[in-house]
């Protein structure tokens, strides 16, 4: 069968946490995370994420975006702000507008990340009555346009957030990748640069289905377990979705995995880099490519991945953990034949 490009979401499930999984399946244990496997996984996080980091496996990553932004909104009139593309805003149905009742403010970018200045033309109904009021930042690491933030520009958000009264809520669905590409632990990009809470995705670098809410703030983390609830994200048999976060941390396997992903991706970048435009910088484990209308129709006849719009005929190819170098070449190889036939 013919590799997938159109998300890593499209793997299998890394070897060694369907091992981590089969070792949980012996013998009964106590549920709802009153299992020796649970507590493991927060060891695990804190480990990795200092020692404030308080973590709560969840099943997907919706649910931990909403899940998070109810711990960080007070009032239905309180807004996030969050960058025009992001998950939350795009993909995800509305949830947290449902299920929060409370307004997504989508801010204008051009390569998915926002900035204090930008930040700061939507705040000028601050203290109106007539407007939402901005309690959140909310922003993605990986954008969805595969670019990454620095430490020090989440830094700089998290401080701009913060003097105005705002929280910062980090979507981290990629954020294994986002590490991995700026060589830095996870550690560096969330808990020491200002994050208040964050999503961390597990599915897209190698779980089964495993997602984590981690909490750095000890005032909030108390109403974690409530929100979880009413939230339907609280797993009865919690261990198998424990362990797979813990596999994901031991080793860095999580870091094994992203940065395979991401040379993948360079790789293929690399490949056709000569005979095609990129809409985005190539920072992770998704590059963006400008290719002709007839083109992308013809490629994906025979391969999957999507296209990321088609105003501008541009196309989202994405690679995972488990991509091959054979797998990227032939599919490097047929794009180059499309191109030049």
């Amino acid at each position: 069968m013919t590799k997938s490009f159109g998300s890593d979401n499209h793997a299998g499930v890394h070897p060694a946490v369907l091992d981590a999984i089969v070792a949980a399946n012996a013998g009964d244990a106590m549920p709802y995370g009153a299992d020796p496997w649970t507590s493991a996984m927060e060891d695990a996080f804190r480990h990795a994420f200092g020692p404030s980091a308080h973590a709560y496996a969840m099943f997907n990553g919706t649910g931990a975006n909403v899940v998070g932004l109810g711990l960080l909104l007070a009032r239905p009139y309180e807004a996030v702000l969050c960058p025009a593309p992001a998950h939350i805003y795009t993909h995800e149905a509305g949830a947290s507008e449902r299920v929060l009742g409370v307004r997504l403010v989508p801010v204008p970018t051009d390569d998915g990340k926002i900035t204090p200045e930008s930040l700061a033309g939507q705040l000028h109904g601050l203290g109106d009555e007539h407007e939402v009021q901005p309690k959140v930042v909310s922003i993605s690491q990986v954008t969805e346009c595969g670019t990454v933030y620095t430490p020090g520009e989440i830094g700089a958000l998290a401080d701009f957030a913060h003097g105005h009264g705002m929280y910062l809520h980090m979507d981290g669905a990629r954020l294994a990748n986002a590490a991995a590409y700026l060589g830095c632990s996870l550690r560096e990009t969330t808990a020491d640069v200002g994050v208040d809470v964050l999503s961390f995705g597990g599915t897209k670098n190698g779980a089964l289905g495993a997602e984590a809410l981690v909490v750095f703030s000890p005032e909030l983390a108390g109403a974690t377990r409530f929100l979880r609830k009413q939230g339907m994200q609280l797993s009865s048999k919690m261990r198998f979705v424990s362990v797979q976060l813990t596999a994901l941390l031991t080793d860095d396997l999580w870091r094994t995995a992203a940065a395979h992903a991401n040379a993948m991706a360079f790789r293929l970048a690399d490949g056709i880099r000569d005979l095609v435009t990129f809409r985005y910088a190539v920072q992770s484990n998704a590059i963006f490519p400008v290719l002709p209308r007839e083109v992308i129709e013809s490629l994906q006849q025979r391969f999957t991945f999507h296209t990321w719009s088609e105003t501008e005929s541009v196309v989202r190819l994405m690679t995972a953990f488990d991509t091959t170098s054979e797998d990227v070449d032939h599919f490097a190889t047929a794009i180059r034949t499309t191109l030049k036939p």
